[in-house]
């Protein structure tokens, strides 16, 4: 586990100090975060400054996951479903393929078509998302545990930046740094990028000021995500109190 990461590099004030700084203020307020979450896993509950108890899969502070081929599958499944929808309707489709025994790439390639959509509606886009869904099984043993480029997974009709980076992060535990939109909210209150910044821009700014460490984008993505609940929902803003302000430089 990597708990604080600023102290060991840049003292002084500047953006590389301020991003880790955020860093280690999340990880005080909220403890390691255990993504991405598997169905079948049941982990110890990490009990974080929050008093919220994690279950359902999250490992918080247990690094080892995915241990087997299956497991890196569900979460590259995951992470395509998971586009324009909530993780319930996320975890309710991975129960309905696992029902069908489908959570798999050996029986998804061949799945009926129309089998697989009704099993992914949950999640929505089921049309899109099925079809991409069998690429990606393609996709998955043609590399026979090779890990993946970016530029491949992005050639595939369907995955954009994020999911790819999603995945090399956390199916394959590569240094990718994942945007989505919470982060997002989160940098642009803080006025660390331009409301106009695109994700190739907002990606730098971690991956530049950041150890190459999977661990730590893998933390540090998952406590954006827990922070934006709190702070940076549409419906319930509450960005002026955001306690991230009170370290970023004027």
């Amino acid at each position: 586990m990597i708990k604080y990461i600023h102290n060991t590099y840049l003292e002084k004030p500047g953006i590389e100090h301020v991003v880790r700084m955020i860093y280690d203020c999340l990880f005080d307020l909220y403890g390691p975060q255990g993504w991405w979450p598997l169905i079948d896993l049941h982990e110890t509950s990490w009990e974080t400054h929050s008093k919220k108890n994690y279950t359902k899969g999250y490992h918080p502070g247990n690094y080892k996951y995915p241990q087997t081929s299956d497991q890196q599958f569900e979460i590259i499944a995951g992470a395509l479903l998971t586009q324009n929808t909530s993780w319930i309707q996320v975890e309710k489709t991975l129960l309905n393929l696992k029902q069908l025994d489908a959570l798999s790439p050996e029986i998804i390639i061949p799945l009926n078509l129309e089998a697989l959509k009704e099993a992914i509606k949950p999640a929505g886009y089921y049309n899109q998302k099925a079809i991409c869904l069998k690429n990606l099984a393609i996709l998955f043993l043609e590399l026979k545990h090779r890990v993946p480029t970016r530029e491949e997974l992005l050639s595939l009709k369907g995955i954009g930046p994020e999911t790819a980076d999603s995945i090399l992060l956390y199916a394959f535990k590569q240094p990718f740094f994942v945007i989505d939109a919470y982060t997002r909210r989160i940098v642009t209150n803080l006025r660390l990028v331009d409301e106009k910044a695109n994700y190739d821009e907002i990606k730098a700014l971690f991956e530049g000021n950041l150890p190459h460490n999977p661990v730590i984008y893998q933390e540090y993505h998952a406590l954006m995500v827990e922070h934006a609940k709190r702070y940076y929902r549409k419906k319930v803003s509450c960005t002026t109190k955001c306690p991230l302000l009170k370290i970023v430089p004027d």
